[in-house]
Order: structure tokens, then sequence, then C-alpha cells
């Protein structure tokens, strides 16, 4: 079997600890994801995965914010079957091969053209996917792409990654393309934005950070049209019990109750009539 070789830097090269992660989780017993399309990725894959600075701990953590992520993105697509999702930054996430949207779905996977092409190497086709090879802040990001459906976007840790006002900006394009839609994102306020920069994956990968999210009403205004529905935080309280040891669930239960909550979670906005 040909293997591909992958020297990434910056913030693309943390998708290869995140799908190591998912690996790594499929081929446990106790798996979460079940992620068979990922495990036979990292086979395909010639690169050391103990550079990515993903410790041991933070691979579980991975998988279930993952999780949480394809629980939510499930609940729209049950309820809505004919709508477009725009998966930003999309790396080398299996998703799409996850949920198995039907035919009426219109996904696409959106990443910086090095990362379309490996997933082009590394995975099938299937009816209905649609790689695009586009910065998630290139100005010209929806072009060719149907405005006529509602849309669930889906960005799993990219937003710390973008610049504050292209971030903005790629939202506010969204929002004026589509008739209605779902964001589902995680954000890190300014304390979580300083303490990733200086540890784990992002550290080891040398990506830069800025996007904070303090206050996530604040984005309404920002973003006209945009609703904020709820804040989230992973591991839910069931994957807590099951998948962490009592130390550390303490720990992650008085830091959910403190101040301090909001250093990384998840955001859930809507906007037009998907309510």
């Amino acid at each position: 079997m040909d293997r591909e070789k992958v020297d990434l830097t910056g913030a693309p090269a943390t998708m290869l600890a995140t799908l190591y992660s998912k690996a790594v989780d499929a081929r446990s017993a106790g798996s979460v994801l079940h992620d068979e399309t990922a495990a036979r990725a990292v086979d395909r894959i010639d690169h050391d995965f103990s550079r990515t600075g993903l410790p041991a701990r933070d691979g579980i953590s991975a998988v279930l914010r993952s999780k949480e992520f394809d629980r939510r993105a499930r609940e729209v697509l049950a309820n809505q079957p004919e709508l477009t999702v725009l998966h930003l930054g999309c790396g080398l996430d299996t998703r799409v091969y996850r949920l198995d949207p039907p035919p009426t779905v219109s996904w696409y996977d959106v990443d910086y053209p090095a990362v379309i092409e490996l997933r082009r190497r590394l995975y099938p086709e299937r009816p209905g996917l649609f790689p695009t090879a586009r910065s998630v802040e290139d100005p010209g990001l929806l072009d060719g792409i149907p405005g006529d459906r509602p849309v669930l976007v889906l960005a799993e840790g990219v937003t710390l990654y973008l610049r504050t006002a292209q971030g903005l900006a790629t939202f506010r394009r969204i929002v004026e393309h589509f008739p209605a839609g779902t964001l589902i994102f995680d954000g890190y306020s300014s304390a979580g934005i300083w303490l990733q920069q200086r540890t784990g994956v992002v550290k080891a990968s040398g990506a830069r950070l800025e996007w904070a999210i303090n206050d996530p009403e604040e984005l309404t205004t920002l973003v006209p049209g945009l609703v904020f529905d709820e804040e989230w935080w992973f591991p839910s309280p069931a994957d807590l019990r099951a998948h962490y040891p009592w130390f550390q669930r303490q720990v992650l239960r008085a830091l959910f109750a403190s101040p301090f909550k909001r250093l990384g979670r998840g955001l859930t906005y809507h906007f037009g009539s998907t309510r």
C-alpha cells in the first residue's frame, strides 16, 4: 500500500493530531466514534504522529468534542433532510463518513488546497460530497455554492485560528448568502486563546491564534441577523463519568462552574426561519 508523505506546519498541522486521536479511539476496545475511516487514513500517512504534541490525556477530549458536534449535526440533519452543509476548516476530519447524510444533502468540505488534495488521495468519493479548496477567510468562499436552501455550518476547532475581522466577515457572508441556517462551532475566550497558544498541539504546530469570543451575545451585534441559541460544554456529564478518572472529573466540574468556564466551549446560533 502506497503511503502519503505529509509535512505540515502552522494551523494545518493540528489536523494530524485530531485525526490521530480518532484513529487511536477506533482501535480501542471501548471506542466512542468507531471511526474506521480515520484509522485507515492514519495507516496511509507517512508521518511521525508523536510529533503532533497531543498528550495522551487530551486525545479522548478531542474525540468527545467531535462526538458532541456529530450529535448536534445529526439532529439538524434529521429535521432538515434537504440542506447544504458547510464543513469549514474540515482538515482531515471524516465527519461526512461518520454521519452518512442522505443524497438530498449537499456537503461541502472546505479547507486549504493542499488539505483538500490530501483528502482526495485518502478518502473515497461519495454522492453529494463537494471538496472545496478555499480558505475559510476567502471572500470568494461561497462562489459557486447555491444559496437557495438552508445551511448547516460546522466549524470544529476553527475559529481560534481565524483573524477576528476575517472570521466575522465569513459569518456575515454566510448569513447574507443563505435564506436560513444553523451555525455550530466552538469558541474560546481571551484567556482560552492565551492558554491554547502555549500548550499542546497549537504550541507544537507553531500556529498563531487570535479570534477570542468572550460574550456569545456580542456576535449577534457584529453579524446582523445572527441569533444566539446556546452555549454548551464538552465533555457531556455522561461522557465525563464514563471516560475520565475521578480527580480529572472533579477538576473539570469545578472549571465548568467557575468564571473560567468560557475558556473553550461550544456555541450554537441560527438565522432566518430554521426554528
